[in-house]
């Protein structure tokens, strides 16, 4: 079991940028991989990137160029840098980490592949 902490969450304009980090504690050592989800109000949850022990990473196409996932595995802790956000990026953001097995990288943006879960942050931006 790893327990996930996230932080960094909070209200900024259009344009503006965030950087939210996961603190990983527990069975650290079992993670294969991990991301970060975002769900808003009346939508389904989504992933947004992902990243796994080699350094491969994944994005959902409405992030990339403005968003970087990020491990470092000295602090047991993921980053998700948020750059040039705008209305549409609002939503409670998780962190999420697979343990029990690998899985091919395909999988890496599918809420299912996860089995550990924080409880998230909000990102909310303003026009």
């Amino acid at each position: 079991q790893v327990d996930l902490v996230e932080s960094g969450g909070g209200s900024v304009q259009a344009g503006g940028s965030l950087r939210l980090s996961c603190l990983a504690s527990g069975y650290t050592q079992n993670i294969y991989f991990m991301a970060w989800f975002r769900q808003a109000p009346g939508k389904e949850r989504q992933g947004v990137a992902a990243i796994d022990s080699d350094g491969l990473v994944k994005y959902t196409d409405s992030v990339k160029d403005r968003f970087t996932i990020s491990q470092d595995n000295a602090k047991n802790t993921l980053y998700l840098q948020m750059n040039n956000l705008n209305p549409e990026d609002t939503a409670m953001y998780y962190c999420a980490a697979r343990t029990f097995s690998p899985l091919s990288s395909s999988w890496y943006l599918g809420a299912d592949s996860y089995n550990n879960w924080g409880q998230g942050t909000q990102v909310t931006v303003s026009s």
